[in-house]
């Protein structure tokens, strides 16, 4: 039985996201950006929170960190890497960890780009990951404290994910990610009808994710440094892949 998500708006623009495993009753919480949108949460589901899952050290992904720690007596799990930045972690993972929730498998990817020690975390049971600020949907985090080689690396360790992986991520950026997308990728059909469809979708304030891997490498241009088309409009033809997606990261980042 794949697990029940529960995805909701935190902050200003924070993604948070409660999974629950309907057999064991558990559920885990990706990251705790702001204590009363997930606590509201908790209450509209009926769920009880087991664990927090964090993926980086940001402030906006552990701000209610210690609150609901205190408040269930759950445990605190985040990267080795970046431990002694996250408040209250009982138990650290690095890429390879394996966690569970239930009988849930959960895979631990390291994924650094955005910050140094950044995890992703990956049910390949219920065919869902939760990959914060690494992978948005058409985006990928600002390069904070790694080189853009870091970066590609992680990303192609996602963009190998089955396709029809759900992905969850951590901010609602995709509107400003389809604007930019077009600037690089102008002649991709299927991305010009999905940022229509995110048109849509962000004038109705209705949330843009999840998304799925799939959908990714067909329109988001940090998946697709190899296409010919986007080299072409570069003038990047015969740069490395990881040359072109720092080329498109830059862009990005001036945008």
């Amino acid at each position: 039985m794949p697990v029940e998500i529960e995805q909701f708006m935190c902050r200003s623009d924070n993604f948070g996201v409660l999974v629950h495993d309907p057999k064991s009753g558990q559920t885990a919480i990706i990251d705790a950006p702001e204590e009363a949108p997930i606590l509201a949460a908790l209450k509209r589901t009926g769920w009880t929170p087991t664990m927090i899952l964090t993926t980086h050290h940001h402030v906006d992904h552990v701000e209610a960190n210690l609150a609901l720690k205190e408040r269930f007596k759950l445990r605190i799990v985040g990267p080795e890497a970046e431990k002694a930045k996250i408040p209250g972690i009982d138990e650290t993972v690095e890429e390879g960890s394996v966690i569970h929730l239930g009988d849930e498998r959960i895979e631990v990817i390291a994924t650094p780009g955005h910050t140094a020690g950044h995890v992703s975390y990956y049910l390949p049971s219920s065919k869902v990951a939760f990959t914060a600020d690494t992978l948005f949907a058409l985006g990928c985090g600002r390069l904070f404290e790694c080189k853009p080689p870091v970066m590609y690396e992680s990303l192609k360790k996602l963009a190998a994910l089955p396709a029809a992986t759900t992905i969850h991520c951590g901010h609602e950026y995709t509107l400003s990610n389809a604007r930019f997308a077009l600037t690089v990728d102008p002649t991709n059909s299927a991305l010009k009808e999905r940022a229509a469809r995110i048109e849509a979708l962000r004038a109705d304030n209705k949330p843009t994710l999840p998304t799925t891997i799939g959908e990714e490498l067909s329109t988001n241009p940090f998946l697709r440094w190899h296409d010919p088309a986007i080299r072409k409009h570069l003038g990047l033809e015969k740069a490395s892949d990881a040359e072109v997606f720092a080329e498109i990261r830059k862009r990005k980042d001036n945008f």
